[in-house]
């Protein structure tokens, strides 16, 4: 069960800057089934994909935020299949998968630039 009530001391969002919104809402929703709200030309949030709520937004801003700052991962049931997806969405395959202790990650460029990853136990 999943509350709409934020948890003291928890990560409540996450948001990437993008330099088109377009782009970025098609290459999310293409690639992982993201859903959006509108918010206006220059912002859309990211619908939990269980219908409780946003899990973040996408600002249309000039340009992504700088290399360096706190890594997004996403976790995935079928890593092979995930990257599959990335690359048909028009998305850029920066680290191919690896294993890990627990499990195997990749790495990836959206349109704009932000990378981010996505991990799967198997």
């Amino acid at each position: 069960m999943t509350s709409d009530t934020p948890v003291h001391h928890s990560i409540n969002y996450v948001e990437l800057t993008v330099t088109d919104l377009e782009a970025a809402k098609s290459f999310y929703a293409h690639a992982f089934g993201w859903r959006f709200n509108d918010y206006g030309p220059t912002y859309a949030g990211i619908a939990a994909l269980n219908g409780g709520g946003e899990v973040g937004g996408l600002f249309g801003g000039a340009e992504p935020r700088p290399v360096g700052g706190p890594f997004v991962l996403l976790y995935s049931d079928d890593l092979d299949e995930t990257r599959r997806a990335i690359v048909g969405a028009g998305g850029e395959i920066r680290t191919e998968p690896y294993g890990f202790p627990g499990g195997r990650r990749l790495h990836f460029a959206d349109p704009s630039g932000n990378e981010l990853g996505v991990w799967s136990t198997r």
